[in-house]
């Protein structure tokens, strides 16, 4: 067993734990694919897309990988768009720009809040439903998507109201 230690210490030292694509810290303790697909924007296909074109086996450990390695996984990733098709990106036709592109990280959030806010200012149907905080998509809201008022009954009250009346009626008489 004291062999073996050694040899882990070792691999720790080698072992980068955080490995930074554009503003996002992902995790180097995990494998490529799936530290990948931790960020926004990149699914497992997606991930699975860059580390086969990086030509690095997608269950390696992030971390361990070369610096060289992990710099041609970072540049794919910055330029996605270009090496895939466009129904493979996840920001097709803009409205502004009228471009294809593919976002990811912050940028996809941004992209996403204005595309809310555009439908909140023209009072599109699905604008106003995301003014009013219910649902958008065409979900059921009889009897789900209630965030207020109370949840079932509440026995203890119930009990001390009648306890009350009884106290009541026994003064009474």
């Amino acid at each position: 067993m004291s062999a073996e230690e050694p040899q882990e210490q070792q691999d720790d030292e080698d072992l980068q734990y955080f490995v930074r694509i554009g503003q996002t810290d992902l995790d180097g303790t995990k494998s490529v694919e799936r530290s990948l697909s931790e960020m926004n924007g990149i699914g497992r296909r997606t991930a699975r897309l860059i580390a086969e074109e990086a030509g690095v086996d997608r269950t390696a450990t992030f971390g361990r990988l070369d610096d060289d390695v992990i710099d041609d996984v970072v540049e794919l990733v910055e330029n996605y768009a270009d090496e895939v098709p466009d129904w493979l990106n996840n920001r097709q036709q803009d409205f502004y720009s009228g471009e294809t592109t593919h976002e990811i990280g912050n940028d996809l959030q941004l992209t996403r809040q204005h595309d809310i806010n555009r439908m909140k200012m023209i009072d599109s149907y699905k604008g106003t439903r995301h003014k009013r905080g219910q649902k958008v998509r065409g979900q059921r809201t009889k009897s789900t998507g209630r965030t207020e008022g109370t949840i079932g009954v509440n026995v203890e009250e119930i009990r001390e109201e009648q306890a009350e009346e009884a106290a009541e009626e026994g003064e009474g008489e």
